[in-house]
């Protein structure tokens, strides 16, 4: 499985491993939609080792599900790469990004 969760509060934990792409997609759509949508979301890219462009589109959807501009989703621990593919398409003013 490449997405898993948990929750700490109203904080609900999404931890994506291995290939974001449209494979997974499915599985990070009944994620977040498991939880509440005025919840906080933390994305854990620690085991995160690629991310297409349906990645991007499946977290503007998730933003878009979480309240738009008033979403409260963090993006945490993207590796260098994850974190140029964020940057070169201006996420970085859409999320917060760590």
């Amino acid at each position: 499985m490449s997405i898993s969760t948990s929750a700490v509060g109203n904080k609900q934990i999404i931890n994506i491993q291995g290939r974001f792409d449209f494979s997974v997609q499915g599985e990070f759509r009944k994620a977040y939609e498991e939880a509440d949508s005025s919840s906080r979301f933390e994305l854990n890219f620690s085991t995160a080792d690629y991310m297409d462009s349906s990645a991007l589109g499946m977290l503007l959807l998730l933003r878009d599900y979480a309240g738009g501009d008033d979403a409260k989703i963090e993006l945490t621990h993207c590796r260098k790469e994850i974190k140029n593919i964020l940057e070169i398409s201006n996420f970085q003013k859409l999320f917060k990004i760590s």
